[in-house]
């Protein structure tokens, strides 16, 4: 059981809602279980969660457009639940920074598995500062600087720019050994247990969200290089901090 994680579930069913805070309590965590997105944004601008739980389909809102919304504003793991079993929406989840999707129906356990799993990836990813260092390792390339410590991007002058768990495990890995170039099977051990059930199109989605961050433009990629039939490698000088 563990009391320090608090769960935040966005479903318009009232007996899913129950359902699911129940089976959460239960195990120990904190939970708090809201009907629409306003009362979702209006909790999480006063009380933080460890993880968000919502509905794909939602009564008179798109959850892939509250998902949307609340990654422009935190990196808190997401995982999106679906009745639907089309990868579509897997695809979509993944560009809309999900970091996790179940499809009904599903068991508790499973649902409980997916939530520790995700819970221990996102403790994993935010490694301790080493005696001495303030802030924690930080990488520089271009204008960007990847902070290890806190796992944000920051751009000069710019807000931070918050990235999901795969897309800071591809570019720690890729900042790290610049010039190397990485196969998709490599990557993808990186983000193994952080995304969504891997699958073929999984790094290249990531990749392609990455692109849309950090590139100037992302159709002709300075820091992310394609290379034909081998991979992905970080062309960009990187310095150590």
């Amino acid at each position: 059981m563990d009391n320090r994680h608090c769960i935040l579930i966005l479903d318009d069913d009232a007996q899913v809602r129950l359902w699911l805070k129940t089976l959460l309590e239960d195990a120990g965590f904190a939970v708090c279980a809201v009907a629409r997105g306003d009362e979702l944004q209006a909790h999480l601008a006063t009380q933080p969660c460890s993880l968000v739980i919502l509905d794909l389909k939602l009564r008179g809102e798109d959850g892939m457009t509250v998902a949307r919304d609340l990654r422009q504003k935190s990196a808190v793991p997401i995982i999106m639940i679906s009745g639907q079993g089309d990868e579509t929406d897997r695809v979509l989840g993944l560009e809309m920074a999900v970091d996790d999707f179940i499809n009904k129906p599903f068991s508790g356990r499973e649902l409980l598995a997916r939530v520790r799993a995700l819970l221990r990836r996102s403790t994993e990813l935010s490694p301790p500062r080493q005696p001495g260092e303030a802030g924690g390792v930080r990488y520089s390339f271009g204008d960007w600087v990847l902070d290890m410590g806190k796992r944000v991007l920051i751009r000069q002058g710019c807000e931070p720019c918050s990235l999901t768990r795969g897309e800071f495990a591809i570019l720690a890995a890729m900042v790290q050994h610049p010039s190397r170039v990485w196969s998709r099977d490599q990557l993808l051990e990186h983000t193994r247990g952080i995304e969504i059930d891997v699958y073929d199109r999984t790094i290249d989605v990531l990749i392609l969200r990455l692109r849309r961050k950090i590139e100037p433009n992302p159709r002709l990629p300075a820091y992310i290089r394609t290379e034909r039939g081998e991979g992905y490698l970080f062309a960009s000088p990187v310095t150590r901090l």
